[in-house]
């Protein structure tokens, strides 16, 4: 368990705040500033006893303020006065403040522990399981802990472990997870950092040991994400001001804008595909049926390895975290011999039929970016195949989406099969219509709509006539299906892959 933070007076939140330029108007008499702030949250509903409460959110409604003190806490910070009689920090910047304070009230974990924090469009996910997957191999070598891990997926904190509800946790969360790290001996984290979390503060004010940038595309624009490309891109490119190591790919697009941005950290190191400039790059690249196998070359070592996987793109994710895992001084025997063994939930999964006339793949690529990527490397990779796709698009958000998977299924797939995928607020069929739409801009004519997602998988299996890849992408591992406000339960594609797969074997 870990151990409460010592309780501190309120000045010395006060102080924090004024430190971060944001106190507008602070408590007046030095009795008040003196008040033991024994906890301190954003939540009503974790209040106890000496608490500083935080009124977080455009949707913050006085009677919070009102439970939180009736619940024990004895003074707020927020962005104006609620009337209400406990001690007031008004602040200009309420997201910051919560950074500030929960930073400060768990003692900032992230200066006694190696964090690798990974962004960009697409691959943080499965960079962050490639990592923390070799990291724990160096580990388990040494009789060390395994690294942290916080995701899409799933968190690892050394104490507790659990399905994420957020990419990267808001800003109390994070830093109480970070401790439990910290306390449970845990010395590295490995973890996604979202360009939400970085717009809105949730790692202000965190060292990283290293922060490496993936790529960089158009997503997350939205009314309740992004409004546009630059301010995505921008906050993303916040992460390099943490960093002690920048790691930039070479290969992506605004390369000069991200290098730029990576000067604020001490040291940079750059991989790439093919550019021997780089630090870390491929000498040689062959398909294999393990996975792809690459010379690589690192400023300590030039190796052949053995990536499972069977597309290019995630070559570029395993020299990322090549790169991640120098700067945190891991060996090159460590990196050979734990590639060898790699896998990640919901990512690149591969599911072959008995006869191997059916290769089964689940991913969560689930923009138009992502898709076009996944189906042109496997076009690449399999000239000989039929690529069949089944996928949807999610429903309330990113809605460009549904336009650019069209457009990428359309142009690059054999057969296409549209579902249901996180339909959310909206009807499906609603979705599926635009995706058709796209579609039908490309030309392509072999499509149907098949709004049950586990009747599209076994129909996408059994409608096979000659050896294909067939792809079901979207949702990953997700163990939900969003309708409503509802994460209604889901047995992953995986499971429904599989069993299709069986079916065809036995030709039922």
């Amino acid at each position: 368990m870990s151990t409460p933070p010592t309780s501190r007076p309120l000045t010395y939140y006060l102080q924090v705040l004024a430190a971060a330029g944001i106190v507008e108007e602070a408590p007046a008499t030095e009795l008040t500033q003196r008040l033991p702030i024994a906890f301190a949250t954003d939540d009503s509903r974790q209040v106890q006893a000496d608490t500083l409460f935080v009124c977080k959110g455009a949707q913050f409604k006085r009677d919070y303020l009102l439970q939180a003190r009736e619940a024990g806490a004895i003074a707020y910070v927020a962005t104006q006065d609620y009337s209400v009689d406990i001690p007031l920090i008004r602040v200009s910047d309420i997201r910051r403040a919560l950074g500030v304070l929960a930073l400060s009230y768990y003692n900032n974990p992230s200066a006694q522990l190696k964090i690798a924090a990974f962004t960009g469009t697409k691959g943080k996910t499965t960079c962050v399981y490639y990592l923390k997957h070799v990291l724990d191999y160096a580990a388990d070598k040494h009789n060390q802990p395994p690294a942290g891990l916080f995701s899409t997926i799933e968190y690892f904190d050394g104490m507790q472990s659990g399905k994420s509800t957020l990419t990267t946790p808001e800003a109390f969360q994070l830093q109480k997870q970070l401790s439990n790290a910290r306390d449970a001996g845990l010395t590295t984290v490995v973890m996604e950092a979202s360009s939400q979390a970085l717009k809105y503060e949730r790692t202000y004010g965190m060292e990283f040991a290293v922060g490496a940038f993936t790529n960089i595309g158009e997503d997350h624009i939205s009314p309740q994400e992004h409004p546009d490309f630059e301010d995505y891109f921008a906050s993303k490119l916040k992460l390099f001001a943490q960093c002690k190591t920048a790691v930039v790919n070479l290969d992506m697009k605004h390369v000069e804008r991200v290098l730029d941005a990576a000067g604020a950290s001490s040291q940079l190191i750059s991989y790439s595909l093919s550019n021997p400039k780089a630090d870390v790059y491929v000498e040689k690249l062959s398909n294999t049926h393990e996975g792809m196998r690459a010379r690589v070359h690192t400023p300590s070592f030039t190796r052949d390895m053995l990536i499972a996987t069977p597309v290019v793109f995630n070559v570029s994710n395993a020299l990322a975290t090549i790169a991640c895992a120098l700067a945190l001084g891991l060996g090159e025997a460590e990196l050979v011999h734990a590639f060898e063994t790699l896998r990640v939930p919901g990512r690149m999964e591969l599911y072959p039929s008995a006869d191997g006339r059916i290769l089964g793949l689940v991913d969560y690529a689930h923009n138009g970016m992502s898709l076009s990527t996944l189906l042109s490397d496997l076009r690449n990779n399999y000239p000989d195949r039929e690529l069949a796709v089944v996928f949807g698009a999610t429903g309330g958000k990113g809605l460009d989406r549904r336009t650019t998977m069209g457009h990428a299924a359309g142009k690059l797939a054999d057969r296409i099969i549209v579902t249901e995928d996180d339909p959310g607020p909206e009807d499906p069929a609603d979705i599926a219509d635009a995706i058709v739409s796209a579609i039908k801009t490309t030309g392509n004519q072999n499509y149907q709509v098949v709004l049950d997602r586990v009747d599209a998988i076994r129909r996408c299996v059994h409608e096979t006539t000659r050896p294909a890849i067939v792809i079901v992408t979207g949702k990953g591992n997700d163990n939900y299906m969003l309708r409503h406000g509802v994460h209604e339960p889901w047995i992953p594609d995986g499971v429904h892959l599989a069993q299709a797969l069986e079916e065809y074997a036995q030709g039922l």
